[in-house]
């Protein structure tokens, strides 16, 4: 199978799943190894001025006010933070994972949120999705997902409510005519 690296997994309505129901995930890594993604449209009950109050990483004076929602980026360590983040060189721990695109897992990039050194464009999720080798491959087989391949204007500038459905229009499907009910032709 090729890699589904930087495209999104939309959840099938038949995806029953508590914690994926409903859910667009970037894939940040799909290899023989398996594949981690990140969860982009499931707020959790916390702004981003909040968790880094809570880090003592708020700082004194932000240039932007830090509403946007933290999102739970997947069931798997919780209590880990992920930035998925425009390009910007000088992070502790940063990946491309696009032209347009990096990940950073080290607490340096929450340092600049809310200053004149952030990311243009920027999302903080707590949590990781990851599948096993061949786990994903199943669970595509049986239409637990839809994949399209993945764009900063969903990830960063798309309201999180409308996500899963413009997810879904990408592939020029009404979103109104997926079934839950799963079965093969």
């Amino acid at each position: 199978m090729d890699s589904l690296q930087h495209h999104f997994l939309i959840a099938m309505p038949s995806l029953k799943d508590p914690f994926f129901a409903g859910s667009v995930t970037y894939v940040c890594e799909h290899n023989d190894e398996g594949a981690m993604g990140l969860v982009i449209n499931i707020p959790v009950d916390m702004p981003v001025h909040a968790l880094l109050d809570q880090l003592d990483m708020l700082p004194e004076e932000a240039s932007s006010p830090l509403e946007d929602p933290v999102l739970q980026g997947g069931p798997v360590a919780a209590d880990r933070g992920f930035v998925l983040h425009s390009p910007m060189a000088g992070f502790v721990s940063s990946q491309m994972l696009a032209d347009n695109l990096m990940i950073t897992t080290s607490p340096d990039v929450l340092e600049t949120l809310g200053t004149a050194q952030a990311p243009e464009q920027y999302l903080v999720a707590l949590g990781y999705a990851g599948w096993t080798p061949g786990q994903l491959e199943q669970e595509l087989t049986e239409n637990n997902w839809l994949t399209v391949p993945a764009d900063t204007n969903l990830l960063f500038d798309t309201p999180l409510a409308k996500r899963w459905h413009q997810a879904v229009g990408r592939l020029g499907i009404d979103s109104q005519h997926l079934s839950s009910q799963v079965g093969h032709a």
